[in-house]
């Protein structure tokens, strides 16, 4: 069964920052959809548990320039 999180995400500015941002989770094995809005600095991921958990996700966007919040 898939998990869904939203998380706030500050730091992205323009559309590119949101495709770097998704083209980063989509990385990551497990995760199955991303959307990601700098308007409203949200992220929202679409993920396998049992593949990855939300800290992952976290670190990658952290790792990538932002801040999750």
């Amino acid at each position: 069964m898939t998990q869904k999180v939203d998380l706030t995400v500050t730091g992205m500015k323009c559309g590119g920052c949101e495709t770097n941002v998704t083209e980063k989770l989509t990385a990551l094995d497990g995760v199955i959809s991303v959307v990601a809005n700098c308007k409203e600095n949200l992220v929202s991921v679409e993920f396998e548990p049992q593949q990855v958990d939300v800290e992952d996700l976290e670190d990658v966007i952290t790792a990538a320039g932002f801040n999750v919040e």
